[in-house]
């Protein structure tokens, strides 16, 4: 089932002329009574009955809408033209809003690629480009974009993981645009049989679930000890290499093997003592 334009007539001079056609009419009847002339009754009868049936194909159209009609059940064409039009009065018309829209989803619980629960909902920008799909091939359009972007939403979650463990790896948490894309893919491939676009779908609440949010704070804050006393160790060794690669280019001191470990031990504890980090030194090794 796709879209198909319908003409359809301005309604602003055919009111007009339907009018002057029912003012004549009453005319007609008016004087058929005066003179008793029964052609007269009879003819303004049966105009004034076809003039009040062709009243019924006006109907009014807004912006950024569109009117589905169907014949008898079958389907006939979409009028997009603003204002009131007309069109033939047998036809039965089903307004459809080609507006903007948006929801937001509940809190989902799901579990993610590891395994953990977290709570997750998103908000989807969508829009009807295909009228007669969403009337015609799904029972209430609105609903289904509803449902089917909780299950889109749902299936994406599953696919990655809360946090980002290794570098690379795509995480909710740590890639809102990769996620954020696939998400708008994932609810598009679902929607397309109902004449709907996505423009965008972003997460909008993003948390592990309450049952294993303290335990997962204290890895995060656990995690990012780790990190940063790995990076000053890093920096460390750095420094006392160039440190050692200066004195030696230039010929300040010459070190034999043993004092050469005993100043790398000495640099190692002053400078991540300094930035609260201090390996262990035993006997001129590091440890």
């Amino acid at each position: 089932m796709k879209e198909q334009s319908l003409r359809s007539v301005p309604g602003i001079p055919l009111v007009i002329g339907l009018l002057a056609a029912m003012i004549a009419t009453a005319v007609l009847f008016i004087a058929g009574l005066r003179d008793q002339d029964g052609l007269f009754i009879a003819a303004g009868v049966i105009l004034g009955s076809l003039e009040f049936f062709l009243l019924f194909g006006f109907y009014m159209v807004e912006p950024n809408q569109a009117a589905v009609q169907s014949l008898f059940g079958k389907y006939v064409g979409t009028c997009k033209d603003q204002g009131l039009r007309w069109n033939n009065p047998f036809f039965s018309a089903k307004k459809v809003s080609l507006r903007v829209r948006n929801f937001e989803s509940g809190k989902l619980k799901v579990n993610d690629l590891d395994g953990s629960p977290i709570e997750i909902g998103a908000v989807v920008v969508w829009q009807v480009v295909d009228s007669a799909e969403a009337v015609y091939n799904v029972d209430d359009y609105e609903s289904f974009v509803h449902i089917q972007s909780e299950a889109a939403l749902r299936a994406m979650a599953t696919s990655y993981p809360y946090d980002q463990h290794d570098d690379g790896t795509v995480a909710l948490r740590s890639h809102a645009a990769e996620i954020a894309k696939h998400l708008t893919e994932e609810i598009q491939e679902r929607l397309a049989q109902a004449g709907v676009t996505v423009s965008e779908a972003r997460i909008s609440h993003l948390a592990y679930a309450p049952e294993i949010a303290q335990a997962m704070l204290q890895r995060q804050q656990a995690g990012a000890i780790i990190a940063a006393r790995t990076r000053i160790v890093e920096g460390a060794v750095s420094m006392v290499e160039m440190a050692l690669q200066q004195l030696s280019a230039r010929k300040v001191v010459e070190l034999d093997p043993e004092r050469r470990a005993t100043m790398v031990s000495n640099l190692l504890v002053v400078l991540c003592s300094e930035r609260g980090t201090q390996p262990v030194v035993n006997a001129g090794t590091i440890y």
